[in-house]
């Protein structure tokens, strides 16, 4: 699947976790640019600068969390294409996320297919 260009957003506080999505959307799709924060507060700045077409983000996050950052990002970009992807988020969390304009959540641990839709779907990867 051919995504050159396309930029993704992934903020997520786990290191590890960030590397997990970018592996598995390099597995699934070629040429995407990928930016990566670690808390809520840099994925509303690095939106705002880079204006990705998809973002993966976490809701429990340190200094702003992912229902105040997505908040902030719909009310600059109510466009925003974003995918909350959490172990944590209980119900009520994830109803707000929806509420506010998120577009899907994937439960970690994620599997590749479930990324794999989520581009197809939001990126028009063929």
């Amino acid at each position: 699947m051919d995504i050159t260009n396309k930029k993704i957003l992934i903020c997520d506080d786990s290191v590890l976790a960030r590397k997990q999505l970018v592996d598995a959307v390099n597995e699934i799709a070629t040429g995407a640019i990928f930016v990566e924060g670690k808390n809520g507060a840099e994925a509303v700045d690095l939106y705002k600068s880079e204006k990705p077409d998809l973002v993966f983000m976490d809701i429990v996050m340190p200094e702003k969390d992912g229902n105040t950052a997505l908040a902030e990002i719909k009310d600059f970009d109510p466009d925003a294409v974003i995918i909350i992807v959490s172990s944590v988020g209980t119900q009520e969390q994830l109803k707000k996320a929806i509420k506010l304009g998120a577009k899907d959540f994937i439960q970690k641990p994620f599997e590749k297919n479930q990324i794999k839709e989520i581009i197809e779907l939001r990126l028009g990867g063929k």
